[in-house]
């Protein structure tokens, strides 16, 4: 089944290049069944190609001679998408998650927001802290970086501050990061 595309940029090496768009002279030829036949003129491997209702297709074009295959192109296309999808699939996004403090934040609040740090961390999810200040909060920022301290601590046999604490504007800021699994 042969296919008049329009012939493939020099630059452009991520289409493979197919039947009449190759412009060598001769070609390693591989058959449709996957075995190696060895090197043939270009008119030859087309003729074989064709005979089969199959494309030439380029799969090696900076070796001498170039290495070409006789297989269904639509077919090799599927694969290559069908593969692409599953390795992003595999892929795990990793998010940032948000916990926010007060400074008079009380015992029974902190453990609940802990707990869920906690839970951030082992999904594999960074998690942001976030201790805002409001008034004349602001004036007791110790208490403040305090509290960052003991939630460093309380999480520190699950994750690693990737940005420790600091001020932005009325509220203090830190990012912590999952322990990588052994």
């Amino acid at each position: 089944m042969k296919r008049d595309n329009a012939p493939a940029a020099k630059g452009n090496s991520k289409k493979a290049r197919i039947n009449d768009q190759i412009e060598a002279k001769q070609v390693r030829l591989i058959n449709a069944e996957g075995e190696q036949v060895g090197i043939v003129s270009l008119s030859d491997a087309l003729a074989q190609a064709q005979a089969a209702t199959l494309d030439l297709v380029e799969i090696v074009a900076d070796s001498d001679p170039i290495v070409c295959k006789i297989m269904d192109y639509g077919k090799h296309l599927f694969e290559i998408k069908k593969t692409k999808a599953a390795a992003k699939k595999k892929q795990k996004q990793q998010l940032v998650k948000e916990m926010k403090f007060r400074p008079g934040t009380e015992e029974a609040d902190y453990q609940v927001k802990l707990k869920a740090l906690m839970r951030f961390l082992e999904h594999g999810d960074k998690a942001k802290v976030t201790l805002k200040f409001r008034g004349r909060e602001l004036a007791h920022q110790e208490l403040g970086m305090e509290m960052m301290q003991r939630i460093e601590t309380d999480l520190a046999e699950m994750g690693t501050v990737e940005q420790a604490a600091k001020m932005e504007g009325k509220q203090l800021t830190m990012v912590i990061a999952p322990k990588k699994r052994k």
